[in-house]
């Protein structure tokens, strides 16, 4: 199924020209329900990751969701539940002891919302249906139900391409491609706030190498700062602490322990993003870490958010172009600001613990710079 994922969204232009257009025009949605606080402080975490969604959604379902939309906006909270619930203690006590489930409210919570978006998930998945056209591919699920139909008149035997996987891999993706890119946009611009020598150094960049004109993936070459301060941000908001689960291909013995094939491994990212040995100011955001003497920008073997190996994140193509053109244009439009009676000192950078790490509820300003 990842197989099949990964193609996929290579197909609908993951990483390519077709994703760039659909997030630009995502992003000027986004600029218009920032305009609407009028430089008066608000908190961006809801706006934003609706903003992100819909570029999954556009992929999943063809569509992007009106940021009033009900089904989107009960598909978020689901989702932000589920991260939430994932690492309470209470869902760790249940992962030793699965019998304990029914008798944890946080399980039965966890429980009840997974089952809100698989329903919600399949809703979306039937209306698809009732218009699906195996010789017109618009989006993930009929690419899905087009392999599952191919297979079935050829009789082949695929037990992976079946309904409960559909729903599945639509609920995974919808997930992933919402919580982890939300985040880091969020992060980014707190961070900008917070530092504000660093933001004005990443404006002028901007107005000196694109000015006021649309923003494209190929002015990123030319902006090494931004490229570094985006990937500061992704190392130092380590925002997927822990990975997925991994086992071990063959016997191996690792910093002197021995591991038999087949055994779970839980790499903790963090262990990297903040090695000491690694990184010259590893508990500082510093864009610096990706720049060489010459303000150039310099890639780093440590930077490893998106993990490695087979289970890496597929959608990383993708996050990366959500990221870079997401950031360039709110930083074109705005000069992000603590709200009124807060100082830069006071933001506070804890983050929120789940499954991933979010930013505390904070409202920021967005001034226009235009």
């Amino acid at each position: 199924m990842r197989r099949f994922t990964l193609a996929t969204l290579k197909d609908f232009g993951m990483g390519k020209r077709l994703s760039e257009e659909k997030i630009t025009e995502e992003c000027h949605y986004l600029i218009k329900e920032f305009e609407k606080h009028e430089d008066k402080g608000f908190d961006n975490a809801t706006i934003i990751t609706y903003a992100v969604s819909n570029i999954i959604s556009a992929i999943i379902f063809g569509k992007r969701f009106d940021f009033k939309d009900p089904i989107l906006q009960e598909m978020v909270e689901n989702d932000k539940q589920i991260i939430r619930l994932s690492a309470s203690d209470s869902i760790m006590v249940y992962d030793a002891f699965p019998m304990l489930g029914p008798l944890l409210k946080n399980w039965r919570d966890l429980m009840k919302n997974v089952e809100d978006i698989k329903q919600r998930s399949l809703h979306l998945i039937n209306k698809l249906r009732e218009t699906f056209n195996p010789d017109i591919c618009r989006c993930f699920v009929d690419a899905f139900c087009t392999r599952k139909l191919s297979l079935e008149e050829s009789d082949v035997q695929r037990v992976h391409y079946h309904d409960d996987n559909l729903v599945y891999s639509v609920m995974d993706l919808f997930g992933a491609g919402t919580d982890t890119t939300s985040n880091a946009l969020r992060w980014s611009l707190l961070l900008m706030a917070k530092y504000s020598q660093i933001q004005d150094r990443v404006q002028e960049e901007l107005s000196r190498v694109v000015g006021d004109r649309q923003i494209t993936m190929e002015d990123r070459k030319n902006l090494p700062y931004i490229d570094a301060v985006i990937h500061e941000t992704l190392r130092f908001a380590n925002i997927v602490p822990m990975t997925v689960t991994y086992n071990t291909s063959r016997d191996v013995t690792f910093l002197g322990y021995f591991f038999e094939k087949g055994t779970t491994v839980l790499p903790l990212l963090t262990s990297v993003l903040y090695d000491e040995s690694e990184w010259e100011t590893p508990n500082t955001f510093n864009p610096s870490h990706f720049l060489d003497e010459e303000g150039k920008f310099i890639r780093r073997d440590a930077f490893l958010p998106f993990s490695a190996g087979r289970r890496a994140c597929l959608g990383e193509g993708l996050a990366r172009m959500e990221l870079f053109l997401f950031f360039t244009h709110l930083l074109q439009r705005f000069r992000f600001t603590p709200a009124p009676g807060m100082t830069e000192d006071q933001l506070d950078l804890t983050p929120v613990v789940g499954f991933s790490l979010s930013p505390l509820p904070h409202q920021l300003c967005a001034l226009s710079r235009h």
